[in-house]
């Protein structure tokens, strides 16, 4: 089995069509890739990275499920923004049987994880894939700092390397995330400096993933939420967590420094608001999946508008329920 990938001078020219789209509908460029490369592959070289992946393991295996749930098996499969391979982990060579891996860092597609299935690294950035159309089976995403959140650039290029009949499945943390650690540094920062700035990166809400699938020209969509909620010794674990997860803020108007004061403020609203009775404190991951389906002409279609043989008055004659609940 082949496997195309675009040259140089096609990305390029694929870079500026989706730039001048994406400057058309007044899209913000809201985190900073290169932080971001910079942020996961320190996290991934630290000697003891594993211990951080607990989250990212736990999503993975949920949506690993969701593959399962298809059933049928992907030839060829794509893992985009794969960093250790947390999907492919939990998945079986009878389900997918050829897969690749891409990522922004080479220290995590060298550090990956093993799994079943014959697997191939490219180093590739989420928002530019190297790959030509009609490419996978499936496609699996597991990221959430991702640009052009408005004009659904990814999810084009997602798209467009899938086959028809191809899906798409993926996890993104939604906008509730890590609600305790943001409204305790606000109020905080707000003490102790009289204002507030984000700390914390800007999640997905629900409500814009259905418009964003659709847009992006996916049909029989489903998106379902689900919350992973971690216990931690305090909130100073919690950013530190973070940080070895290589998911600090990388929005472009994060502010760099957090004053000592209000770290120490923050820490103990966050203790006195969300804490619990054994002195741990919560900290609520907000997990919302996708899947997406690219139109194919074997695949089940709604009736046509007007196309009912039966009226909601024929089908009350022979009915034993009443359809007006007041003559009930």
């Amino acid at each position: 089995m082949s496997l195309s990938v675009k040259s140089p001078r096609s990305l390029r020219c694929l870079w500026r069509g989706w730039r001048g789209l994406s400057s058309q509908g007044g899209v913000m460029n809201v985190f900073d890739r290169s932080m971001k490369r910079r942020q996961k592959q320190w996290a991934s070289s630290l000697l003891d990275s594993d211990k951080y992946d607990y989250l990212r393991d736990e999503v993975g295996s949920r949506l690993a499920d969701r593959v399962y749930d298809v059933s049928r098996t992907f030839p060829l499969a794509l893992d985009v923004g794969c960093g250790k391979s947390h999907i492919a982990e939990h998945l079986s060579k009878d389900i997918v049987e050829r897969l690749f891996l891409t990522d922004i860092s080479d220290s995590s597609l060298r550090n990956r994880k093993k799994c079943e299935m014959p697997t191939q690294c490219v180093l590739a950035d989420e928002e530019f894939l190297p790959f030509k159309e009609n490419t996978f089976d499936l496609c699996a995403v597991l990221s959430h700092n991702i640009n052009n959140t408005k004009y659904p650039v990814v999810v084009v290029q997602i798209h467009q390397v899938l086959k028809p009949d191809g899906v798409f499945i993926g996890a993104m943390v939604g906008g509730e995330t890590l609600y305790e650690l943001r409204c305790s540094l606000q109020l905080a920062e707000l003490e102790r400096e009289g204002g507030f700035a984000p700390h914390i990166s800007p999640y997905t809400a629900v409500t814009d993933l259905g418009n964003l699938l659709g847009r992006a020209g996916f049909n029989m969509l489903t998106v379902d939420i689900d919350e992973v909620q971690v216990h931690y010794p305090g909130m100073l674990e919690v950013m530190r967590d973070l940080q070895g997860m290589g998911e600090s803020n990388c929005a472009w108007n994060r502010k760099s420094l957090l004053h000592r004061d209000t770290i120490l403020a923050a820490a103990a609203i966050y203790k006195e608001m969300y804490g619990n009775e054994d002195g741990s404190v919560p900290a609520t991951f907000q997990i919302l999946y996708m899947i997406g389906w690219k139109p194919h002409e074997s695949q089940a279609k709604p009736a046509k508008r007007g196309s009912a043989n039966v009226s909601f008055a024929d089908l009350s004659k022979i009915s034993k329920f009443p359809t007006d609940p007041q003559k009930s």
